[in-house]
């Protein structure tokens, strides 16, 4: 692919179906493509130290196989109160020793627990996306949806933490706004619209 005005389709590097569907979303006439939908096999190892190296390995690493524009996500949620838990391992928060990951609504449950005497919970979701055109051309967006740790879980909609931070602003979960209120105010909503905006001004 010459350059980025002919860019209309993405690589994912995600095999998280939740997330791909919101990714969908918030890329709009882009096709975006699963490492499964190209009979890849892809497993990352998420051991940088932020979110931007998490992100930009992923999609490096990605790249590396398909040779065609990759878009990864690294996110997480931070509250303060807690030193900053669960943050960069949000996706392994709570796993036993031989590395079982365990389901969203388990890692919820810790992390309320965990939080249950806290004051302040103030709580921030964290997304940085990196879109790698070739090795060392890449562009990356890391935006937050601050909020407030809530004290039992709200709302059906969204995945991994959202039913547990509240917004004030929306006066609900995350899990409670519909996909167009998620995708305006979320940390991924706001990443995804900064690197659209480059797209669509020929800038990349």
């Amino acid at each position: 692919m010459g350059n980025a005005g002919e860019l209309n389709e993405l690589v994912v590097a995600t095999n998280n179906g939740h997330k791909i569907r919101e990714l969908k979303r918030l890329f709009p006439g882009l096709r975006l493509l699963s490492p499964g939908e190209l009979g890849i096999d892809f497993d990352f190892r998420e051991e940088g130290g932020s979110y931007l190296e998490n992100s930009l390995g992923k999609a490096g690493s990605l790249h590396e196989l398909v040779h065609r524009p990759v878009l990864a996500d690294d996110s997480g949620l931070e509250v303060p109160g807690l030193g900053g838990e669960p943050g960069l391992y949000s996706s392994r928060y709570g796993a036993t020793p031989d590395g079982l990951r365990l389901t969203d609504a388990e890692r919820c449950r810790i992390l309320l627990a965990k939080a249950e005497g806290l004051a302040d919970r103030f709580c921030f979701f964290v997304c940085c996306l990196t879109l790698v055109f070739a090795e060392k051309r890449f562009v990356a967006a890391q935006e937050t949806l601050p909020g407030e740790l809530a004290r039992a879980p709200r709302g059906t909609g969204g995945f991994g933490y959202d039913p547990i931070v509240f917004i004030p602003e929306a006066g609900r979960t995350v899990a409670e706004l519909s996909d167009r209120q998620k995708d305006r105010l979320s940390h991924r909503g706001r990443a995804a619209r900064r690197i659209r905006a480059l797209l669509a001004r020929g800038l990349l």
